[in-house]
């Protein structure tokens, strides 16, 4: 039930707002033991505390529209900095419009899980356009890309297999990991020596999987594809790549790090990914072998057990993958983007770290500097967000900017003089 005090003038509060309410009153959590909200809380409560009170806090600023270069927020126009939508593809009317169509046709839901009634054949034709394009036989979709690496290891591992993980690899992958009880050793970032050590000198197991990001989601890097190839077949291991902010970003046609290497994507034996980011849908998605994507539909929880993608999303998939097919210069353009901000920063004396994506982090250390950075940039006119511990190591805060390919040079010049500005 809404209570008076959060509407004001027939409006929300905004999230921020409500932090705000809540920290400037006299409500204090005891933290105690056996609390829902216990120890481990102090540290988010007090980070945000201290935010909420120099009315700096950064997080959950709600658009007032679409996605675009320019985004309204909080009343005024922002230039978005931080946005996932690689090529430009938010608002596309040739994408929307294949969205609107699959609502007319088939409704705003499936009914089911896919196992189930919650096929349609838009599913599967999504699904073959989506092997197409990574150049496997088969690929199966999930709600999100987070469950789509949760699916593969509780479906595929057991506790006598091993995982060997670059340790800066996303978080769904860490926590896949806990939730099929697989033994995980992780390797220094982009460390292939560090990666030579665990494969020789790690726990005994029935099989191996190697597992990396094709590009790494806080840093902008990618991963040495080639060499992790080489050293999957030297140990007879099986390899794992997470092509969330790859897809649409590397290779020349946006495939992926496969085809920014010109390796055959077959020699990677799990290709897996977001819809959510270059493709501007929901949902994430798997690329395997035949036998492996039969057996994933019948043993992967989050196929079993979560609801079908919605046919809008379905058909915004499709749609998009299609488009880039006629399209790959949004690649290329992207790509520019991406250079021209990160010289630009650099030029400028930021740490933009080893950076070679559309990715662009712009490293502080300290979570209460980077802060209070991203608010001068809001009041700059400029969108961005501060990522810290734990989604980076403790010391190692920064913004992660993002480019796009419907970003213009002159955005790009817009917010490095902002960030000059802040040099100052």
């Amino acid at each position: 039930m809404i209570t008076k005090h959060e509407l004001v003038n027939g409006a929300f509060l905004s999230a921020r707002q409500l932090f705000q309410r809540y920290f400037s009153s006299d409500k204090k959590c005891s933290f105690q033991k056996g609390n829902l909200i216990d120890a481990r809380a102090r540290r988010v409560f007090e980070l945000m505390g201290r935010a909420c009170e120099a009315d700096v806090y950064p997080y959950q600023i709600a658009l007032e529209g679409r996605s675009g270069p320019w985004v309204h927020a909080e009343g005024r126009d922002l230039l978005m900095l931080s946005s996932y939508d690689y090529l430009g593809f938010i608002g596309d009317p040739r994408i929307e419009s294949a969205a609107v169509r699959a609502i007319e046709k088939y409704g705003t839901s499936t009914g089911g899980v896919r196992m189930l009634t919650g096929t349609i054949d838009l599913h599967h034709q999504m699904e073959h356009d989506l092997a197409a394009f990574k150049g496997m036989p088969q690929a199966i979709t999930f709600t999100s890309g987070y469950l789509a690496n949760i699916g593969i290891m509780a479906a595929l591992l057991a506790p006598q297999d091993r995982v060997v993980m670059d340790s800066w690899s996303h978080r769904s992958l860490l926590d896949a990991c806990r939730m099929a009880g697989v033994q995980v050793q992780r390797f220094q970032h982009n460390d292939l020596c560090s990666l030579r050590h665990e494969l020789e000198n790690g726990p005994r197991a029935n099989r191996t999987l190697i597992v990396a990001d094709g590009v790494f989601s806080m840093d902008g890097d990618i991963c040495p594809l080639p060499e992790l190839v080489r050293l999957k077949k030297e140990f007879g291991c099986y390899l794992m790549i997470d092509e969330s902010h790859a897809t649409g970003v590397l290779g020349r046609t946006g495939r992926g790090t496969d085809e920014h290497f010109g390796i055959n994507a077959g020699e990677v034996d799990i290709w897996t990914g977001s819809l959510a980011k270059a493709i501007p849908s929901n949902g994430g998605f798997v690329a395997v072998s035949e036998e492996v994507g039969i057996y994933l539909q019948h043993a992967a929880p989050p196929f079993i057990f979560s609801a079908a993608l919605c046919p809008s999303s379905v058909a915004a998939v499709r749609a998009t993958l299609s488009i880039l097919k006629e399209e790959p210069e949004r690649v290329a353009k992207v790509q520019r983007n991406a250079a021209f901000l990160r010289d630009g920063l650099r030029d400028l004396g930021y740490d933009v770290g080893a950076s070679a994506t559309p990715i662009v982090p712009v490293i502080f250390r300290d979570e209460a500097a980077t802060t209070i950075f991203a608010a001068c940039l809001r009041n700059l006119g400029i969108l961005t967000t501060p990522v810290m511990f734990p989604a980076v190591p403790q010391g190692a805060a920064r913004l992660r900017l993002c480019a796009t390919a419907a970003h213009s040079i002159e955005n790009l010049e817009f917010a490095l003089d902002a960030f000059r500005q802040l040099k100052r």
